[in-house]
């Protein structure tokens, strides 16, 4: 409550403050403000997600006992602009519903974790840009597309299997044409490695992450790139490739910067293991049709935690392999229908799990863009003998 309150407290004094306030067009943010002698700005936004799922699980070869949920799945603020110079920007989202904010520990101070961005960014020469603060990590691309912005209700099991997600750090960014159309663009990170609000200092070792992306047909309308379905209707065809290498040294959670913590000697101390992390992604676009497709795959070079007297604490670090690919059309009356397919294979002898399966079928209708839409998706899971079928509907609505 005092996170809220404190929140409505600055933004009535920034547009009380402020020279200049407007309200942008739908979509474009609850309010821009200009301060009094045009050396900041901010763009206020916020977006609420409402979700229903209903699961059935298989037993005996027919599909019972469906178990329904109704949930707020996301609900954000989110603040940007410049600080005394263009070339210096900010980033800030909040995360306000428990999906958001869960995942309280010791390590984040037993405390909500409210804060999903905290980043500036300082443009300092020409193509180059230097990060610092807490932000995503330039890992899988469907990590990095907004939640706000997807094709389907969520993401893939790939994604929530795999990704690398926020953390603590710096960041390099730069881009560069390779010919007159072909651009590519690069990204280091070296970041805590512990993911994000961690407020005990860093716990392992630090985080070693790079990119390297290819246009050769040039940019996506609109940052296309990162964002679901092919809305602006490429003229002409576009495609990005991308590879991500991410290492963390010492690391102290069981997917490198996600998971759970490895504890050993009864909770006295962490299990620390290098792993490694690799992305390979691709996303084309044009006319209305989108195709996006995703490897990913983990090691470590001890991937079973041992206590200090070398006994097995019973925590592996997941290693294996994830694949997911989907496409979808885009109608001219703005409906669309895609569908996905995910295969997550676990080293099965480390972690005594299952390939999975899982096929989508989606349909969405874009009422104003992915500001205004909603989204509906059935979804098969093989998992062994625990097949399951999932059916879920989203509204989603970004001022």
């Amino acid at each position: 409550m005092k996170i809220k309150l404190f929140a409505l407290a600055l933004l009535a004094s920034l547009i009380m403050n402020a020279q200049e306030t407007e309200a942008p067009k739908f979509g474009k943010g609850l309010l821009n403000l200009v301060g009094k002698d045009s050396t900041w700005t901010m763009k206020v936004a916020a977006r609420m997600q409402f979700l229903t799922i209903v699961n059935w699980d298989k037993q005996n070869g027919k599909y019972i006992d469906p178990q329904s949920e109704f949930t707020v799945r996301r609900a954000r603020l989110k603040f940007d602009g410049f600080a005394f110079s263009p070339k210096l920007e900010y980033k800030l989202e909040l995360g306000l519903s428990n999906d958001d904010i869960s995942g309280a520990s010791v390590y984040t101070g037993n405390a909500p974790r409210y804060i999903l961005d905290a980043v500036v960014k300082w443009h300092f020469a020409k193509n180059f840009e230097l990060w610092f603060g807490q932000t995503k990590l330039p890992g899988n691309r469907e990590r990095v597309v907004s939640s706000g912005n997807l094709q389907f209700v969520d993401r893939s099991l790939l994604n929530s299997r795999f990704n690398i997600d926020r953390d603590m750090g710096i960041q390099l960014r730069h881009q560069f044409n390779l010919a007159d159309n072909f651009i590519v663009k690069e990204s280091f990170a070296i970041s805590q490695g512990e993911g994000r609000n961690i407020t005990t200092g860093n716990l392992g070792g630090h985080e070693y992450t790079t990119r390297v992306e290819l246009y050769p047909f040039g940019e996506f309308a609109s940052e296309g790139d990162y964002s679901g379905s092919d809305l602006k209707r490429e003229e002409t065809p576009k495609l990005a490739l991308g590879i991500t290498y991410d290492y963390n040294n010492n690391a102290v959670k069981n997917r490198s910067n996600q998971g759970s913590y490895m504890d050993i000697d009864n909770g006295t101390g962490l299990f620390e293991t290098n792993i490694n992390t690799i992305f390979i992604d691709a996303m084309f676009k044009y006319n209305g049709f989108s195709f996006m497709g995703e490897y990913a795959n983990r090691d470590a070079k001890d991937p079973y935690a041992k206590n200090t007297n070398g006994t097995l604490t019973g925590a592996e670090v997941q290693v294996g392999n994830g694949l997911n690919l989907q496409a979808g059309y885009l109608f001219n009356s703005n409906w669309e229908l895609a569908g996905r397919y995910t295969n997550i294979s676990y080293d099965k002898i480390i972690t005594g799990r299952d390939i999975e399966n899982q096929y989508t079928l989606g349909v969405s209708k874009y009422i104003v863009g992915h500001k205004l839409k909603v989204q509906s998706d059935i979804s098969y899971l093989d998992f062994g003998s625990n097949d399951n079928l999932m059916y879920r509907l989203q509204f989603d609505i970004h001022f």
